[in-house]
């Protein structure tokens, strides 16, 4: 602030006012910084000579032409070797006489931030006294007065060394704080635990690690700063006070949030531990992208092992229904051949069904994240689920407190939702009951759903293989795919599904989903849009110039190279099919090798198309058609 600041240079004044050595500070462009009333008077410099921003050179001008030296030969070179000394300034301590006939001793010092600092002390009366015992050396022996001399140079030297201990003292301060202030400008939380495994060290971003848990937890046991996270990293705290490294992953029951946490044992050498240093992160996101990548993944297997099955089983039962048909079609079949044909033929429809189901679950399935009003999509989902509800089953959709715009692939939402609906009713039968839907964030990290119902709960079979394929309770009438689809389409969003039962009786499956509010604001910066047709590129421009872009354009790739090279370009939207031969994804690599990393691609093909599914493996893609709210979105979304 600058009162303070002004506060701060009065008190430093008064201080150097007060001070009867003359100071002076030059800074490492040889202009005087800051000096005391002391400097000036003890050398009768000019007022211009005594002001910050006076050169070194004029200062020593001066000087020398007053014969504050002596006698010079040469006027030039004395002033040239003075200068030339202080540019190559290196600390030291000296003692002259004036042209006055006083004494001075002259002693300076580096600054680390540049320049140098001098301090010039009238000495005239310890020469004096140096004097006197000169004059009276018959009286005393030759050792006593060069030892006297002696002890008064080593006590200079003394009060020099001294000086430049208080120095280093504060160098050594300064950098203390600015490593406190790296540490904590740190996303991650730094600490270090003595043995007894209480805090010693923290750079205060615990909090912002995980929410909840105290800022200043200097002094406290690490019981008492994370509660129960303790026994979670309790194992790995005893690993490292017997000198093992290790990392431990973990969820925090409070935030949500997965937390990694490295553990160091403090040891020097082979000398005894004297404690654990902690880096803890919130790896939440990295992990939420690391599931969604492992249902990816496994899908892709799935599909490889289950497209050849799924030809030669789709195949079988084409045979069997076209046999079955010819055999009901015939006039003269007894009727309790044409019921077993009947029944062959609705078994066989239903494989057909299962084949459909195995290729949604092992088929790719691009999530597409877009703006959703949570409330406006439960109210339609309360729409479509009542009509298929008996009168005794009652649906109770709820959200709890307010939640703003969220990026969710609302198809895969709804769908999921409306399974479990349909499955708690299901569980409910002819009994009824009720079925509740409840919706809330869980802190920052997540937003989630969990679908109850009063009816039996499940079994403990059901609670450890619910979420496999093919598992179910329900006989004959269930294909065991339900729970299993909705654990691959919210898992590929990059959440988790939780079965369990309720204290009072009854099921419940919570969904998780990462919670991520729709960016909003007005952006900036020159984006290049590349799109041959005419109509769709006027469309977008329009779209991103109301975004409060700047927009460029071109109709192909060549276009598109040549205008990247004008400066001050930020962002790259292209569409993948171009004309010529570079396509929209080849020539978004090419501009990535030029350094841009803003890129994205916007396409009409279908998910399944494999020049859309290798675009979307590199760079974000944005399906058309879109609307300025889902641009705004995606785009907003990474410039933050």
């Amino acid at each position: 602030m600058p009162e303070l600041e002004d506060t701060r240079l009065r008190l430093m004044n008064a201080g150097l006012n007060l001070i009867q050595q003359a100071l002076s500070i030059f800074d490492s462009d040889l202009k005087l910084a800051v000096c005391n009333p002391r400097f000036q008077e003890m050398f009768s410099f000019p007022d211009e000579l005594a002001r910050p921003g006076a050169a070194f050179e004029d200062i020593i001008t001066y000087q020398v032409d007053r014969g504050e030296y002596g006698p010079v030969a040469d006027r030039d070179e004395a002033i040239r070797s003075r200068v030339d000394a202080a540019r190559a300034f290196v600390p030291h301590y000296m003692e002259r006489r004036r042209a006055n006939g006083r004494w001075i001793s002259v002693e300076g010092a580096p600054l680390a931030q540049g320049g140098w600092v001098t301090v010039y002390t009238d000495i005239t009366e310890v020469k004096l006294q140096e004097q006197l015992l000169k004059s009276r050396s018959e009286e005393l022996s030759g050792e006593l007065l060069k030892h006297a001399e002696r002890l008064a140079q080593a006590n200079r030297e003394l009060a020099a060394a001294n000086a430049r201990l208080e120095e280093t003292k504060r160098e050594l301060v300064e950098m203390e704080a600015r490593t406190r202030l790296t540490t904590e400008m740190m996303p991650a939380h730094i600490a270090h635990m003595d043995r007894g495994l209480r805090y010693t060290f923290s750079n205060r971003r615990l909090s912002a690690v995980m929410p909840g848990k105290p800022r200043d937890i200097v002094g406290l046991t690490a019981s008492e700063a994370l509660g129960s996270t303790f026994d979670k990293i309790l194992p790995s705290l005893q690993r490292a006070l017997r000198g093992e490294d290790s990392v431990r992953e973990f969820t925090d029951d409070d935030s949500g949030r997965r937390i990694r946490v490295a553990f160091t044992p403090d040891q020097v050498g082979t000398g005894p531990i004297n404690g654990v240093y902690i880096l803890s992160m919130d790896v939440t996101e990295e992990t939420q992208a690391r599931a969604a990548l492992a249902q990816t993944r496994k899908r892709e297997l799935a599909a490889q092992l289950s497209s050849g099955l799924a030809h030669d089983f789709g195949n079988l039962l084409t045979i069997i229904l076209g046999l079955q048909g010819r055999l009901l079609r015939a006039s003269d079949l007894p009727d309790n051949l044409a019921e077993v044909a009947r029944t062959t033929i609705a078994a066989a429809r239903r494989g057909g069904v299962l084949l459909d189901r195995i290729a949604q679950i092992s088929g790719h399935r691009e999530i597409r994240a877009e703006p959703t009003d949570l409330e406006a999509l439960l109210d339609d989902l309360n729409m479509m689920a009542s009509p298929s509800l008996p009168e005794n089953v009652r649906l109770q959709v709820r959200i709890e407190g307010p939640l703003p715009p969220l990026m969710l692939d609302a198809g895969v939402l709804q769908d999921s939702l409306l399974n479990l609906i349909l499955n708690a009713r299901d569980a409910l039968g002819a009994a009824g009951g009720e079925i509740g839907l409840t919706a809330r964030a869980v802190r920052d990290t997540w937003l989630e759903i969990a679908v109850e119902d009063t009816g039996p709960g499940f079994s403990e079979a059901a609670l450890d293989h619910g979420l496999e394929p093919f598992f179910t309770t329900k006989g004959g009438e269930g294909s065991g795919l339900g729970l299993a689809m909705v654990y691959d389409q919210i898992t590929l969003c990059g959440g988790t599904v939780r079965l369990g039962n309720r204290s009072g009786g009854g099921a419940s499956v919570t969904l998780r989903l990462p919670l991520r509010p729709v960016a909003t604001g007005k952006a900036s910066g020159m984006v290049l849009l590349i799109e041959d047709s005419t109509e769709i590129r006027e469309e977008v421009r329009a779209m991103l110039r109301d975004l409060g872009f700047s927009v460029i354009e071109a109709a192909s790739a060549d276009e598109a190279l040549q205008l990247a090279e004008l400066p001050g370009i930020e962002m790259v939207l292209s569409d993948i099919n171009l004309p010529g031969e570079t396509s929209g994804l080849e020539l978004a690599r090419h501009l990535r090798a030029r350094g841009l990393q803003r890129l994205w691609l916007m396409t009409a093909l279908p998910p399944g198309d494999p020049l859309r599914r290798a675009a979307a493996d590199e760079f974000p893609v944005l399906g058309k058609p879109f609307d300025p709210t889902v641009l705004q979105a995606s785009l907003m979304e990474r410039v933050a």
